[in-house]
């Protein structure tokens, strides 16, 4: 049987299917995926330190998810009509109340941390627990540190309130003065002032005491509204806004494109609230009075929750006891060809160089890039920035080649979301400097992870090049996981210089040899890998195929999976985030399994790997299985034909894959059930033998994935 014949009659039903049954809203699955991240902050096995980062972590994506995805759902339900508007309302309501009860879960943890903590005399106190000698030190210190920072906004009926910054925390006050109450907002200035300040012991107990910056200004707040009122008796309760985080910028051509990102950033200031998360404790008439002043309506989340918010301060939480309280750091694991060689680029001639943050240490590309700066042989660096550290060794290499005389083409996203004022300046010292910045292609978010050194050698220019599936950023190659390949295949060089020309000259269509580049070749480039290993399942071969990345929303991608698993292909899905695929349908998808991984280091990679009858095809790369990725951002995929770094990926998916420590199960509920160990098998925690693998060659003991094997024809039954 051909695949042309059974291929219509299965797209017809999924078409009916997909839509009302099998398809997983992606923020419900989004809030499944923060939900992963709040049961390692239960787990008693982690380090409860870091089990109180994950607090933070889990605070900072809400924060996020907010502003992006209910902001997103707020605009469909105001433009809306008919079926869908009422579907976008009761999206709206079903993300409340799993927002609600996610809240009351971290709540329940907090309070459990805080006690261990305690029994390991670690202390969390507020303003009523302190003795005098305490007292003492946190009014001085309010008095020298605090107080000079504060601008309380006194709120009158006649007064506008300035609009307030949603990455802040916030205390409303309530004010009695005589007869009369009086309220304002102070900001807690946490992006200047520590959020959690070390104080002195009680006199005779040992440990360590800390209090809240916003503790502290409970415990001071008269002396905030010295000679303006005499204050009777008031209190301090925290919220936060988060607003929609959608930037519009004008189309016209009177500004230059930074000058427009510039004014849209100041306008996200004024964006609608989306959210407004407050202590239950604060009293209902200031409540009902900021929630006017600042306009919620119908369908904003206000969500009441503890005495503390913001508790992404919680992720720089420090470790003030024993070491064991965190994760013991893992040695980084050097490359001895690159060590050893006299030069980098000597180097990636003989092999292709295939790094894996953080296991490998992210100091190879700098090293490539300071070496690049120096080579009098290398003409040009071309370069694509999205997210870069705050001290970047990456940008000063650039300044550096420039003043050796490279040329050097450094290609910065602007829209980089919640970077955009990073990236702004970035932008300026690069250009002050001589580098040639360009902002890529209006529409499309240039979101590749892509370097090509020009180099002039015997043989003419030879292009080096580095695809990678993470930024350039040495601060999160410590705690994402990243697959990097550094080549000097000409053909895939030879594609990415088309991908830089695409970039510089926009009204061109490059030909790729080898590189699947979005928004032209990766969506089909994928369908067709897909059909050939569902031709070869109907012809009677093994059809198989793993794919590891953070999102799968696609819905036509996820039609297609569902079409392979009823053909009888073999799917593999490692999916650290969203995942609106619905495994084990019977009749539907009972061919594909799917698990994520949340420890340590957030999964980041995104590799693609496909059966092709025993000679698998590996891709690696910066796109996700969302339709952003594949149709509106510049990505750009790169097959893998060195032999050592298949086997690497192919070792990492197999550990992955049968990870009975860490790794959930994505089942049609989205319930988050870990995968159980079974009987007689070894504890595989993938994230730690992965680096024992690195490290040794030696792999842990578990059924082989036998990716490589030859497929063999299957009898077909008559």
């Amino acid at each position: 049987m051909t695949g042309s014949s059974i291929e219509s009659p299965i797209k017809t039903r999924l078409a009916d299917l997909v839509e009302h049954d099998l398809f997983m809203p992606r923020e419900l699955s989004w809030l499944s995926f923060n939900a992963r991240v709040l049961q390692e902050a239960a787990d008693k096995s982690v380090p409860i330190i870091e089990r109180l980062r994950y607090l933070g972590i889990f605070s900072n994506n809400s924060d996020e998810f907010f502003r992006v995805r209910v902001a997103e759902v707020r605009r469909l339900i105001s433009v809306s009509r008919g079926p869908g508007k009422q579907q976008s309302k009761e999206l709206l309501a079903a993300i409340q109340k799993s927002v609600v009860e996610l809240q009351k879960e971290f709540d329940r943890i907090y309070a459990e941390l805080m006690q261990e903590l305690a029994a390991r005399k670690i202390y969390m106190i507020n303003e009523g627990q302190l003795d005098p000698g305490q007292a003492a030190f946190v009014q001085a210190y309010f008095t020298t540190t605090v107080l000079p920072e504060l601008e309380p906004i006194l709120l009158q009926e006649v007064q506008t309130i300035p609009p307030l910054n949603d990455e802040s925390l916030y205390l409303a006050v309530d004010i009695k003065s005589g007869e009369d109450y009086h309220y304002a907002v102070v900001e807690v200035p946490t992006d200047r002032l520590d959020r959690f300040v070390e104080i002195p012991r009680r006199k005779g107990k040992g440990g360590k005491v800390f209090i809240a910056l916003d503790n502290i200004i409970r415990a001071c707040l008269p002396q905030m509204f010295r000679g303006v009122l005499p204050v009777d008796s008031g209190g301090a309760y925290c919220f936060k806004f988060s607003r929609d985080a959608e930037l519009e910028i004008d189309t016209g051509i009177l500004q230059s494109l930074l000058e427009k990102m510039e004014k849209s950033l100041k306008q996200r200031r004024k964006a609608d609230a989306v959210r407004m998360v407050y202590d239950r404790q604060m009293p209902e008439r200031l409540l009902t009075y900021i929630s006017a002043r600042f306009g919620f309506g119908k369908y904003d989340s206000l969500i009441a929750g503890g005495r503390y918010h913001n508790s992404k301060d919680f992720m720089g939480f420090p470790n003030v006891g024993p070491k064991y309280l965190e994760h013991k750091p893992l040695v980084p694991i050097r490359v001895p060809r690159l060590d050893e060689q006299h030069c980098i680029f000597d180097a990636i001639r003989e092999k292709d160089v295939f790094l894996y943050y953080p296991y490998h240490p992210f100091d190879y590309v700098v090293d490539l890039l300071k070496t690049a700066a120096l080579d009098p042989h290398v003409t040009d660096i071309k370069i694509c920035l999205y997210r870069v550290a705050k001290n970047s060794r990456v940008i000063d290499a650039l300044v550096n080649a420039v003043q050796n005389g490279k040329r050097v083409l450094a290609v910065v996203e602007l829209a980089a979301r919640f970077d955009e004022a990073a990236n702004i300046s970035w932008a300026e010292r690069l250009t002050e400097n001589g580098i040639n910045v360009i902002f890529g292609i209006p529409g499309l978010k240039v979101h590749s992870k892509l370097i090509l050194i020009e180099r002039r050698e015997s043989h003419g220019i030879r292009y080096y090049s580095h695809i990678g599936t993470g930024n350039f950023n040495e601060k999160t190659a410590r705690i994402y996981t990243d697959f990097t390949l550094i080549t000097h295949d000409q053909n895939v060089g030879r594609d990415v210089f088309n991908v830089f020309d695409f970039l510089q000259y926009t009204y061109k269509r490059p030909e790729y040899r080898l590189l699947l580049v979005s928004p032209h070749t990766t969506r089909p480039g994928l369908l067709e890998l897909i059909d050939q290993e569902i031709s070869n399942a109907q012809a009677g071969y093994r059809g198989l195929m793993t794919l590891k990345c953070n999102n799968l929303v696609d819905k036509d991608l996820v039609t297609k999976l569902y079409e392979a698993s009823q053909a009888g292909v073999e799917i593999r899905l490692i999916i650290r985030g969203m995942c609106s695929l619905l495994p084990g349908v019977k009749g539907i998808s009972e061919n594909i399994q799917a698990i994520s991984i949340v420890d340590r280091f957030l999964e980041h990679p995104r590799a693609y790997v496909f059966h092709n009858r025993g000679k698998p095809r590996y891709l690696i790369g910066s796109a996700d299985l969302m339709t952003r990725n594949l149709d509106y951002r510049v990505e750009v995929l790169c097959p893998i034909f060195d032999e050592d770094a298949q086997k690497i990926i192919q070792d990492v998916l197999d550990q992955q894959w049968h990870d009975n420590v860490k790794a959930r199960i994505l089942d049609q509920d989205q319930s988050n059930t870990y995968v159980e160990s079974r009987k007689n098998v070894a504890k595989i925690r993938s994230q730690e033998s992965i680096h024992r693998y690195l490290s040794s060659g030696k792999l842990p003991r578990y059924p082989k994935t036998r990716m490589n094997v030859p497929a063999r024809r299957r009898r077909k039954a008559k």
